[in-house]
């Protein structure tokens, strides 16, 4: 049983809740899902007053963005953002930080978030949103692809669909890689340099900034083993096979991306986690009514970049919401079906 909302981390108006979701070989394994409500007239007058918002993070991530949070709650919509097991808020001692060996394990954490919002498979007034950033964008569409018509729009901040390195790279590595991740799933991962995108935040000044919460966020990253890459590959391996998350997606990317191999000021204005260009063309494969918007000098998360693209990109995603899901939902039924 979910324990009761209690005050959390970011302070008020936030709120948290474990979801609990049984034992593994680490231990206890839980979820975390936090909540921002929106204040009285939002619910009375906001145009999107009947949707729920889920978000879900990235790889050696949690969620700490406020103001995503409220730009929702500004339109009347409820928010509520999942730290998935084993990070952020969820991540327990002993336990390895973010491991899983395939995505579909996330199924559990996605189902006790739904069931606590009220979204568990009954006909429900509210409409839901999905909006996930880089690996929980991938999380997501292979999620609403196995549950069409669960969620109303699909919303996707720089998600990871592809490799780096690209189609013909992932192909290649993937069978070494799947054979390695039986054999030794936890094995030590090589030496990454991953700190130029930590660094290119701290200029903007975007990184979250409380003490004690280096952990679910090192500048480093995450050790990135075996299992877990080899559970990623299988998910751009469906991607590329195409699916259909059986709703409207909007997907927004930075205009370009820049290597981080060293540093170099572009790193504050463009992706330098992954190759926009093969995402943009990956996202073409993932339904039947996909927009993609380009924000020119965002970073990997647009959320938290300079404050003129990030104003961008808040504007992009707020008339997109707005106009997609002001629809009459008779129409967007119609349409549903008539794309299946």
């Amino acid at each position: 049983m979910a324990e009761p909302w209690i005050p959390d981390v970011l302070g008020a108006p936030f709120e948290q809740r474990t979801l609990p979701l049984g034992d593994d070989a680490e231990g206890q394994v839980v979820a975390t899902l936090v909540r921002r409500l929106p204040g009285w007239g939002q619910r009375m007058l906001g145009p999107l007053r009947d949707v729920d918002v889920l978000y879900v993070h990235g790889w050696s991530d949690y969620f700490f963005q406020a103001e995503l949070a409220q730009s929702w709650n500004d339109l009347g919509a409820r928010f509520y953002a999942l730290d998935l097991r084993k990070y952020g808020r969820s991540l327990r001692d002993g336990q390895t930080p973010g491991y899983v060996d395939s995505l579909d394990a996330y199924d559990a954490d996605i189902a006790a978030a739904l069931d606590a919002i009220g979204h568990d498979g009954e006909p429900r007034s509210r409409r839901l949103v999905l909006l996930g950033h880089s690996t929980g964008g991938l999380t997501l569409t292979l999620w609403a692809a196995r549950h069409p018509g669960v969620a109303a729009a699909l919303i996707l901040n720089s998600p990871w669909l592809e490799l780096q390195t690209g189609a013909l790279a992932r192909q290649a590595i993937a069978p070494l890689l799947r054979a390695h991740a039986r054999v030794a799933p936890l094995s030590a991962p090589p030496a990454i340099e991953l700190s130029t995108y930590a660094r290119a935040q701290r200029e903007i000044g975007s990184l979250p900034t409380a003490e004690g919460r280096e952990r679910w966020r090192p500048a480093e990253a995450f050790a990135i083993l075996p299992g877990w890459l080899n559970a990623v590959l299988a998910g751009h391996q469906r991607i590329a096979a195409g699916v259909d998350v059986g709703c409207p997606a909007l997907v927004l990317l930075s205009a370009r991306s820049t290597p981080p191999f060293r540093w170099v000021d572009e790193l504050t204005s463009s992706d330098s986690v992954l190759t926009v260009d093969d995402i943009a063309r990956a996202a073409t494969r993932i339904g039947s009514v996909v927009t993609i918007a380009r924000i020119d000098r965002a970073i990997h998360d647009v959320f938290l970049s300079w404050p003129e693209p990030r104003a961008e990109a808040y504007g992009v995603m707020r008339a997109w919401a707005t106009a997609t899901l002001r629809a009459p939902r008779s129409a967007g039924l119609r349409s549903r079906r008539a794309s299946a």
